[in-house]
């Protein structure tokens, strides 16, 4: 039997239960007109709002038109409601086309019939590596969320995938959307500075080099809207626990940091210390709040006790990585206080300096970046260098500047260079088609640093299961 195709207008219809058009898309760019397109989009199974998030905008050469593979229900009604929000709204409306085939047999028939060139996969974790693989064997380019494994011995088939990828000179590419943060690339640029920050000092387990401490909540807008989470989000067999999801980024952001455009190797440079983890306790109310499902469903029954979800998503793990000890702490609160967020607080230790990414209510829980002199002493000398080296980059981050704030240094971000979350994925999709169109500019440090990376989060996750749960303390300042 072949699979309904459903243009948007009637998928959104039957999302909505209502009987008025979607409306017409809007008419394409003169950029996009200019040139022909080269690359076509397919969605597989868009579990997660990130899938939509990669359609925010529209990219020259990409057809209009993306074909999605899904199985009917409410995670495919979500991610059509999100792409005709941005084909609707009214500032930089995009255009897109989208053509849905649902069927028991969804994914062996993208795989058969591809009718275009990239697959885009974020939604169920457990299986995704599976299909990335299977993916790349059938001569497809690959754009897919965070985490593509979520157990160690996992590892071998994400190595296939991107073998494989290398093999048919195609393009396998992990969504690291936190390489594009201002506040991090300023880090970044300022740890690789000697005169600022010196050499990186080794560290201990308990006082540790590099620290990272990561706050997401469970309850949360997107795009204007409430984030309606699939009830399989919460079940960490498909979504995985802490370190496997926000890990990732974490992992990633430290390797990219220390040892910019160098490969790692996971197996002499990297030895995971210790890991514990706790859950967030969600009541019955706010698990129908967060999934609009009228109760918890049967595969979640072994973690509800008194009513309540025992939801395994946060996870503290300590590792070396080149003999650099680093700590990193993966939290999931239930929703932010009025006027935060999501909250990240990161810092590297210095024998000059110590540069610092935090969130505060002080900074209106904006991202910045301190700069602390290691002693009162180099305080003349890392802000000379400090403002030497921002001066440097102003081709980059136009508009940067330092504070002297007397026991630390400011550096200010101007508003236009803080795009948000969000317009990070068009920043990575916009990366990813380079690559795809040129795949000798992708890096191959890329791939061995991703193996290393995965290796921390699927062997931290591990480790700490040994122990029984134990909340960490927070140390970042609020």
């Amino acid at each position: 039997m072949h699979s309904p195709r459903v243009l948007l207008a009637a998928a959104l219809a039957c999302a909505l239960g209502a009987s008025a058009p979607a409306g017409e898309p809007q008419k394409p760019n003169k950029e996009t007109k200019q040139q022909m397109p080269d690359v076509r989009l397919m969605t597989l199974d868009p579990g997660h709002f990130h899938a939509g998030l990669i359609q925010k905008e529209m990219y020259p050469g990409v057809a209009s038109r993306v074909d999605v593979y899904a199985p009917l229900g409410p995670d495919l009604f979500e991610h059509l409601n999100r792409v005709s929000a941005f084909n609707r709204r009214p500032d930089r409306p995009t255009s897109w086309e989208l053509e849905v085939h649902t069927s028991a047999d969804y994914v062996e028939r993208m795989l058969r019939d591809h009718p275009g060139n990239v697959v885009v996969l974020s939604g169920k974790n457990g299986v995704k590596i599976d299909r990335i693989v299977a993916s790349v064997k059938a001569g497809l380019h690959v754009l897919a969320d965070k985490p593509w494994i979520l157990k160690s011995s996992d590892l071998s088939k994400l190595e296939t995938s991107l073998a494989e990828a290398d093999a048919r000179k195609t393009v396998a590419y992990d969504i690291m959307t936190e390489r594009f943060e201002v506040t991090s690339m300023l880090q970044r640029a300022l740890v690789n500075d000697r005169a600022a920050f010196g050499e990186i000092v080794p560290g201990t387990q308990a006082e540790p080099s590099v620290y990272m401490e990561s706050v997401h909540h469970l309850m949360k807008v997107v795009s204007g809207a409430p984030n309606i989470r699939p009830t399989w989000f919460f079940d960490t067999n498909e979504q995985g626990e802490g370190l496997n999801d926000i890990g990732t980024h974490l992992v990633d952001l430290v390797q990219w940091t220390l040892f910019p455009d160098r490969a790692i190797d996971h197996r002499a440079d990297v030895r995971v210390l210790a890991a514990q983890r706790w859950p967030t306790s969600i009541p019955d109310a706010d698990f129908k709040r967060v999934t609009n499902a009228p109760k918890f469903p049967d595969s979640l029954a072994g973690s509800v006790k008194e009513g309540r979800l025992e939801y395994f998503c946060n996870t503290l793990v300590s590792y070396s990585l080149r003999g650099i000890h680093t700590k990193l702490n993966v939290i999931w609160d239930w929703e932010a206080p009025q006027g935060s967020g999501d909250t990240h607080f990161a810092y590297y230790r210095g024998t000059r300096a110590r540069v610092e990414v935090r969130q505060t209510k002080a900074d209106q829980f904006l991202p910045e970046l301190y700069v602390i002199p290691a002693t009162p002493a180099l305080k003349p000398e890392v802000l000379a260098a400090v403002q030497a080296k921002i001066k440097a980059v102003q081709g980059e981050f136009p508009g940067v500047a330092v504070e002297d704030r007397g026991h630390e240094l400011r550096v200010a971000v101007p508003a236009a260079l803080r795009v948000g979350h969000e317009a990070h994925f068009a920043q990575v999709a916009a990366t990813f088609l380079e690559y795809v169109r040129n795949r000798a500019a992708l890096p191959a440090w890329e791939r061995p640093n991703m193996i290393a990376k995965y290796f921390v989060t699927t062997t931290g996750t591990e480790l700490s299961r040994k122990s029984p749960p134990q909340v960490a303390p927070r140390i970042a300042p609020k």
